[in-house]
């Protein structure tokens, strides 16, 4: 088959053996008889709720999949514990607002959290960096080299606002335990990972925004003395 594409350039086409469509997916709710309690759905049939995760009939609480939102178990476990605090103690609790890393267990994996480098510049000055698995040990002798590591980091606060992974998807949980620490950049590009490691993609990263927010080194002196600090307090 041939896809036929008109750019600013002029038509292009692009030829392949398989189309795929993603089209989403819809809810399994239908032989719930949930209009009889008064719990509502949207089109796909999947249960609205508010930010209590309360449904349209008030001591009724939904979470996980059946709401629509993030289709994922660790997501769902979040949900779960704010719906239950709710049903039993009243509806006072909200989702707090944490990082959720999202991606597929494709061949190669992939995995987001936070802001896309687009996002994050329309908003603020950031700074990007980006380390291949090719140029990694591990990665090399697993014969896995296709892959990268993507930081996106506030170049006046130094704090990572995204990272973006191909080929190993812990990585973007790693970020997302230091994005939500609110973990200076140099300080992640301190920490020790082992090696040889996937996750030298990601120290890798971090070390490279470091030296373009800073190339005297220094933020290195700096960080090294507030954790030696720290230690001896």
């Amino acid at each position: 088959m041939r896809l036929t594409h008109s750019t600013s350039d002029g038509q292009h086409s692009i030829d392949a053996t398989l189309a795929v469509v993603a089209a989403g997916w819809a809810a399994a709710t239908a032989g719930l008889d949930l209009d009889r309690v008064g719990v509502r759905t949207d089109r796909r049939g999947y249960v609205e709720v508010d930010t209590h995760l309360r449904t349209t009939t008030p001591h009724v609480f939904a979470a996980g999949d059946i709401t629509g939102r993030a289709l994922v178990v660790h997501e769902a476990v979040r949900e779960g514990l704010v719906a239950a605090t709710n049903a039993v103690l009243g509806p006072t609790a909200v989702l707090p607002p944490q990082l959720s890393p999202i991606g597929s267990f494709t061949d190669p994996e992939y995995a987001s959290a936070g802001l896309t480098e687009a996002a994050a510049r329309e908003s603020r000055e950031v700074v990007a960096a980006t380390v291949r698995f090719d140029s990694l040990p591990r990665p090399i002798i697993d014969g896995r080299q296709t892959g990268f590591c993507k930081l996106v980091v506030d170049r006046e606060l130094h704090t990572i606002l995204g990272c973006h992974v191909v080929g190993e998807r812990e990585l973007a949980q790693l970020a997302a335990t230091a994005m939500a620490a609110k973990m200076p950049v140099e300080e992640l590009a301190l920490v020790p990972f082992s090696f040889p490691t996937y996750a030298n993609a990601l120290g890798r990263a971090a070390i490279l925004v470091a030296i373009e927010l800073d190339q005297t080194g220094i933020w290195t002196l700096d960080h090294l003395g507030t954790a030696v600090e720290a230690g001896l307090a």
